[in-house]
């Protein structure tokens, strides 16, 4: 299954429900084998009319939804749009509001402020176990730009003043920076060419 790479593809991606259960599937259970979050079993059966699975044991809570033991628990709010808030928020690069969300999805800022903060609290690492740096206990962050060297058009003695016309532009440089988040170290400079 691909991933959407807009939003647009997100929106129409996800307004499909067997797309999102099959999605939510995937990522709860990537062996492929559903399991009922009460007892445990791997003895159930998938109601398609319902959407639900059905624990062939017999005890309280015997059907269950994908939404059972996640953050869309408790939530009127259908998986179309809890998945493309998602997938708003894993895929902007300074943070996505509240308000953004409400507009893109067409719901109150309200529910959006409380879908971003559920999502914001399931997308956060409290181990550090996969983040850069967190085997010596100092997380890292790292990002990156390119920068524009402009060339120099004229030789004449004047040309060491800001002329009123652009220069054209040379080449760009790219440019790393990195911060260690305990130590509040911040170290910048050139990435090597060796490949």
């Amino acid at each position: 299954m691909d991933m959407p790479k807009t939003l647009q593809q997100a929106i129409i991606h996800y307004s499909d429900p067997d797309n999102c259960i099959a999605f939510l599937v995937s990522r709860r259970w990537p062996d492929g084998v559903v399991k009922c979050p009460t007892c445990g079993s791997d003895a159930v059966k998938y109601v398609p009319t319902r959407r639900v699975w059905q624990c062939k044991t017999r005890h309280a809570k015997c059907q269950f939804s994908i939404k059972v033991g996640t953050i869309f628990e408790d939530s009127a709010i259908g998986l179309d749009k809890w998945l493309t808030a998602m997938w708003l928020v894993a895929n902007s690069k300074n943070g996505v509001s509240s308000h953004e969300v409400s507009r893109s999805l067409g719901i109150t800022q309200k529910s959006a402020w409380h879908m971003v903060h559920r999502i914001r609290l399931a997308m956060r690492e409290d181990d550090g176990i996969h983040t850069i740096g967190s085997h010596w206990g100092n997380p890292i962050e790292i990002d990156e730009t390119f920068s524009a060297v402009r060339q120099r058009t004229s030789t004449s003695p004047s040309a060491s003043r800001p002329s009123a016309r652009p220069s054209s532009w040379e080449c760009s440089i790219a440019r790393v920076a990195r911060f260690e988040r305990r130590s509040s170290r911040t170290r910048s400079g050139r990435p090597s060419r060796n490949p």
